[in-house]
């Protein structure tokens, strides 16, 4: 139990945060958000400004969980317990922005059905579920993170 504690309550560096919960979500959310930035960036953006919404979202999340990848394999953190709490403040920032993109790219597909090719519209049906799976990745990681920062 207390191996577990330990564990929990340090933050990984170099290749551990491919074996230590919750920093193993990382790949999934890279790939998962790589494919709604894919996917909506290949269909029609139509309206711009909620479809805008959703590419601000995938592309912002992307790279920042691209760059806080680098920092956790680098060992630029210096295990340290601000780097837990921004850790936890950054994944639940993305879960929000991501669950507000999912709700937004969902009713604009449902709405825009009639209007658009069916082939686009079953590539905004692929990136609403991409979307919502996504969402769920970043939401485990916050909550896994929070336990991890309280445990500091």
């Amino acid at each position: 139990m207390a191996a577990a504690a330990q564990q929990m309550s340090s933050l990984p560096s170099g290749l551990r945060i491919c074996t230590t919960v919750p920093d193993i979500l990382y790949l999934p959310e890279l790939v998962f958000g790589g494919l709604v930035w894919i996917l909506v960036a290949s269909t029609i953006v139509f309206p711009n400004n909620p479809q805008g919404w959703v590419m601000f979202v995938s592309v912002f999340c992307f790279v920042m969980t691209f760059l806080w990848l680098i920092i956790f394999a680098s060992g630029g953190h210096k295990n340290s317990s601000a780097w837990a709490t921004a850790d936890f403040i950054y994944h639940l920032i993305a879960a929000m922005f991501y669950l507000s993109a999912s709700v937004i790219l969902a009713f604009v597909t449902i709405n825009i059905k009639s209007l658009i090719l069916a082939k686009y519209y079953q590539i905004d049906i692929a990136a609403v579920v991409f979307s919502h799976i996504t969402t769920l990745l970043y939401f485990i990681h916050c909550i896994l993170s929070a336990v991890r920062w309280k445990s500091f």
